[in-house]
């Protein structure tokens, strides 16, 4: 039988295992598809990636950046949000710019693959967008590299 030492190595072990990332090989931006969500959702330069047991998707990348889509987007430095088949909930990390005033991305949504659109939450409104705009995951410029003329 199990003596209380071997199953205090067990329990330990067992914790360790849940509270550590899942351990991934393939990129993010195949998580992404695999998880019906376009690839280019989050731009090429992610540094790392690690995606928890409980759904939490963490991504460190090079550094904060701009980049667009149909208006123009910034990353932080680290990007969170809770993963499902088609979404990306609790979103901390990324910015959009609305009429000048920049307004923290909520919810990015994929409600249905065969409409061509994805969902924005923006706080104050939802924004439907073309899936096609984020089929390749964007070049991200640092802030002091991003000019208006370069999109």
């Amino acid at each position: 039988m199990f003596s209380t030492k071997n199953n205090k190595i067990l329990l330990t072990s067992f914790l360790i295992l849940l509270l550590s990332p899942i351990a991934l090989s393939s990129s993010i931006h195949d998580l992404l598809k695999a998880r019906g969500l376009p690839a280019g959702l989050l731009p090429k330069e992610v540094k790392s990636y690690a995606l928890y047991e409980n759904g939490t998707l963490e991504v460190e990348l090079q550094g904060p950046c701009f980049t667009k889509y149909e208006n123009r987007v910034f990353f932080e430095s680290v990007f969170r949000a809770n993963l499902s088949y088609g979404s990306l909930t609790g979103v901390e990390g990324l910015s959009q710019e609305e009429l000048f005033i920049w307004l923290p991305v909520k919810d990015i949504i994929v409600d249905d693959p065969t409409s061509g659109l994805i969902l924005f939450d923006i706080v104050v409104a939802h924004k439907e967008l073309s899936l096609s705009l984020f089929e390749d995951p964007p070049d991200c410029k640092p802030q002091g590299m991003c000019q208006v003329s370069t999109f």
